[in-house]
């Protein structure tokens, strides 16, 4: 042992090292063997604790993987669909093609019945698999929006029932297939409504690339059906003057003589053939909106497959009539006005005597009206506008794929009235303006143009912001021991105190609701104002209002080829436009 511990031991030379020189070592040692352990430890902690987040990775990277692979095959079907049905429609368009009415209707007949096939098996299939869907979005779907399907779904229906009482009166001269298409599109509009209406929330999350496929499929199903009505209505509406010096169309006058049917050889067989013909006409509008309905509703649904959204992440909202006056007051008003002069312009173009006068009287009232509407709505829109810049409310940040394509088939929507705006705007400039006819008619190309920038920036602003906040009840807490301390001091002296029962804590509550702030009630009128303005601008042009026609400086400007297609193209948009606003401005209207 070293004794001398002030200098420096040299046992470990000498080859017998003393005791504490061999406790140091073994200290030294064991903690050395220490740090390894712990070292190694850490290593083996670290890589286990790695394996779970590469599989994590490596199954997002699957996951995505396969969202991109369904997505892609999906939107390939939905295009060879949407491509082979455009062909066939501008086929059958004309008279002299071998593919009729008949071979479209077969090639209808068949999506439709594929289509409704895939709704039946997803409807059974999400019912009985649990945990199918686990996440709804609560922004698709909204209840204006399914009860307007099912409207237009109920009136789309009775032309159905329409269409095959006056088709079975042709079955003895024309082929059967256009008495079965009526009735299979029945049935496929009845499971299409109850589909969308139960499951236009669904976020799924089981066979994803089958669901993406399915949904793509009835997003191409109701498109084909929707451009296969608008060409018919198109059809009935325009038909090439016989005359060079004719220019004015009478297109439910040609519709009556010429149907999708049939044709002058090929006699009805009971007399109420026409009286079905003119009411089955006339909802044509109601069944090429609710193909589109189906078809929006079709596509959140397929944005929404494999997303985890939160089905309570957003807020709740009312919706109040009584919150408004003026707004609705004047825009009833503006829509009886515009029905009674309708009316009038109908009555007197649908005339058959060639009293030209007559014409530009009625086509003058209806100029007019117009551009009453579209002024009115002008000025509205900026009041909204204003209104918006100077709100405080704060912009909406979370992923919505509603209102995505709500701000998508907006501005797409309004490049029909935007073309059919223009080319009307240049021809009546061109032609110098002259005469009464063509102001009103320059005027209301130019307002018109004005009011669609207007408003598309209002309804997208509107959407674009957050809800405005419910002031929550006020509860009120009342200390009852404060108001026996005021009782006390008002009796008498001497009274028992432990007779007295002991005091409850109490709550108010004030169940009172504060009165809206002065600009969430203007935005309201005008909300509402323009809903009603645009569900007049709606009926118009969607129940036989052509303008385009009765007035002939575009047709002599353009010839009459190059501007049928035009207004033919532009105004299915222009129509659906206005009904979209109208959904549109409704939601701004509930959330302000």
């Amino acid at each position: 042992m070293c004794l001398n511990t002030g200098y420096p031991c040299n046992c470990l030379t000498t080859g017998n090292p003393c005791e504490p020189c061999r406790m140091t070592a073994k200290d030294r040692e064991t903690e050395e063997d220490h740090l390894s352990n712990n070292i190694n430890s850490t290593g083996q902690v670290g890589a286990t604790q790695s394996e779970p987040n590469l599989t994590l990775a490596s199954s997002a990277v699957v996951r995505e993987r396969g969202r991109s692979w369904g997505g892609l095959l999906s939107g390939i079907i939905s295009l060879n669909i949407l491509i082979l049905g455009c062909a066939l429609v501008s086929a059958s368009a004309f008279n002299n093609s071998i593919i009729g009415s008949a071979e479209l209707q077969i090639f209808l007949i068949i999506l439709i019945l594929l289509t409704t096939i895939w709704m039946l098996y997803y409807a059974i299939y999400m019912s009985v698999k649990d945990q199918a869907v686990t996440y709804k979005d609560g922004h698709a779907g909204p209840i204006w929006l399914r009860g307007g399907l099912v409207l237009f779904g109920l009136l789309s229906l009775i032309m159905d029932i329409f269409k095959i009482a006056s088709y079975v009166g042709y079955l003895h001269c024309d082929s059967a297939v256009k008495v079965a298409f009526p009735v299979i599109q029945a049935v496929f509009i009845l499971v299409q409504t109850y589909f969308l209406w139960i499951h236009a929330k669904d976020c799924a999350q089981l066979q994803r690339n089958i669901t993406r496929c399915g949904l793509m499929l009835t997003l191409g199903t109701n498109l084909v059906i929707w451009m296969t009505l608008v060409t018919e209505e198109s059809l009935h509406q325009t038909t090439i003057p016989e005359y060079p010096n004719k220019t004015k169309i009478y297109g439910r006058a040609a519709f009556n003589l010429r149907a999708s049917y049939g044709d002058d050889k090929c006699k009805c067989s009971h007399s109420s053939c026409s009286m079905f013909k003119d009411a089955y006409y006339y909802l044509y509008p109601f069944n090429i909106e609710y193909s589109l309905f189906a078809s929006a509703m079709a596509y959140v649904m397929w944005k929404n497959v494999g997303r985890k959204a939160d089905e309570h992440h957003h807020h709740s909202v009312k919706f109040r009539v009584k919150d408004v006056f003026l707004g609705p007051i004047a825009g009833i008003l503006l829509v009886i006005a515009g029905l009674a002069t309708f009316i009038v312009y109908e009555v007197e173009v649908l005339k058959d005597d060639d009293d030209d006068d007559r014409l530009d009287r009625a086509l003058m009232m209806h100029f007019v009206m117009n551009v009453v509407i579209v002024t009115l709505m002008s000025v509205s829109t900026m009041v909204g506008c204003v209104i918006h810049r100077l709100d405080q409310r704060e912009y909406v940040s979370e992923k919505n794929p509603t209102r995505n394509l709500d701000v998508g088939l907006l501005i797409g929507a309004s490049m029909g009235q935007f073309i059919i705006s223009y080319f009307s705007i240049v021809a009546t400039a061109a032609a110098g303006g002259k005469g009464y006819l063509n102001g009103l008619n320059l005027a209301w190309g130019v307002l018109t143009v004005i009011q669609l920038g207007l408003q598309n920036f209002f309804i997208i602003e509107g959407l674009h912001r957050e809800p405005f906040h419910e002031e929550h009840p006020i509860t009120v807490f009342t200390n009852p021991y404060v108001l026996e301390a005021s009782r006390e001091l008002s009796s008498l002296e001497g009274s028992d105190m432990d007779t007295k029962p002991s005091p409850v804590l109490t709550t108010h509550t004030l169940s009172h609701r504060p009165k809206l702030t002065w600009k969430r009630r203007v935005l309201k009128e005008v909300c509402a104002f323009l809903l009603l303005a645009n569900i007049i601008l709606w009926i118009m042009p969607a129940f036989g209002a052509r303008p385009q026609f009765d007035h002939d400086v575009e047709i002599k400007f353009y010839k009459f080829s190059v501007w049928a297609a035009v207004v033919n193209i532009g105004l299915p948009f222009g129509i659906f436009y206005r009904m979209h606003s109208v959904a549109s401005l409704f939601e701004v209207f509930v959330t302000s």
